[in-house]
């Protein structure tokens, strides 16, 4: 083995200098230990990005194997919490003296909990995709958590359609003056002919993204997520029984959602809360009826808070 080797990093000149926002890496495979409110820890398998800034010109670049390995002990070592996290910022930058004065690290991973059904109480396992970002910058460290959330929606424009061809449907069957016999009105509506129609729904997606305040001191990941399916009252289900299913087509009947209803709806949830100090919510239907996608794009709102887009 040679008695030195090469670093051609810590060269003085670059070819062409000049500062740059974000150096490092991006899809780095790590399995991690994480916690968070009210849960177990578990494992998780994450794709995470890591980077610091460049504010040395003439520098030619930053170490990333310093990144990497403060990175694989939190991995090996520790556990992803909203401590760990913002220390692991905090060495990004020390180990990084004069070179960067900034750092940003995203994790993004499913987190599978067990979600009850709604009549039966059978239970199954949901997968929720999380992304857990952290950044510092003007001494600030900043940590944000985004939740996708899948539920059913239900058109109320093809509700009211269907509730007029059902009303039709009944005025060409029980056409008899006035008198009508309610045993064969109850009969004639368990059979297809009586629901000549049903509204369209589709399956959907619920994309949250929360600033974490001061006051918070663990992930709230559970929190998140039984807002979100408490304000829209649609959530997919895992594990169901017919009792199951039946009480899931009266919450779709009784929660017809456009997606602007939706994002309403999650808006006024989020801001309930008043330790998430900023949010962003994009709604995403489905459509069954259209080759593309109904969305709304809401925000709190708030003064250099988070935009549209």
């Amino acid at each position: 083995m040679p008695t030195s080797m090469p670093d051609v990093a810590n060269q003085s000149s670059a070819q062409t200098e000049g500062v740059l926002d974000w150096v490092g890496m991006s899809e780095i495979e790590v399995p991690l230990m994480i916690e968070a409110k009210g849960e177990a820890m578990r494992p998780v398998s994450a794709k995470v990005e890591a980077f610091v800034n460049l504010i040395q010109a003439k520098a030619k670049g930053i170490h990333m194997s310093r990144l990497y390995l403060l990175l694989d002990q939190l991995s090996t070592d520790g556990s992803l919490t909203k401590t760990s996290l913002t220390k692991l910022l905090a060495d990004f930058i020390e180990s990084h003296e004069e070179l960067s004065d900034k750092a940003f690290i995203k994790f993004s991973f499913d987190y599978h909990m067990r979600r009850k059904s709604l009549i039966s109480g059978k239970q199954g396992w949901k997968a929720y995709p999380i992304t857990i970002t952290g950044c510092v910058r003007d001494n600030q460290t900043h940590i944000e958590m985004k939740i996708d959330v899948p539920y059913s929606s239900t058109c109320p424009c093809s509700a009211a359609l269907a509730r007029q061809l059902i009303q039709k449907a009944f005025e060409e069957k029980f056409d008899n003056n006035g008198l009508v016999d309610s045993k064969q009105v109850h009969q004639w509506l368990g059979t297809t002919e009586g629901i000549v129609a049903t509204p369209h729904s589709q399956r959907s997606t619920a994309e949250v993204k929360v600033k974490l305040g001061a006051t918070i001191e663990e992930f709230p990941i559970t929190d998140l997520v039984n807002l979100v399916e408490g304000a829209l009252q649609t959530p997919v289900q895992a594990a169901v029984k017919r009792a199951d299913e039946q009480e899931f087509a009266r919450l779709n009947g009784q929660n017809l959602m456009f997606c602007e209803d939706a994002g309403r709806r999650l808006k006024h949830a989020l801001n309930s809360i008043e330790a998430y100090t900023d949010f962003w919510v994009r709604v995403n239907h489905f459509e069954s009826l259209h080759a593309h996608d109904a969305v709304s794009v809401s925000t709190k709102g708030i003064e250099n808070g988070y935009l549209p887009y």
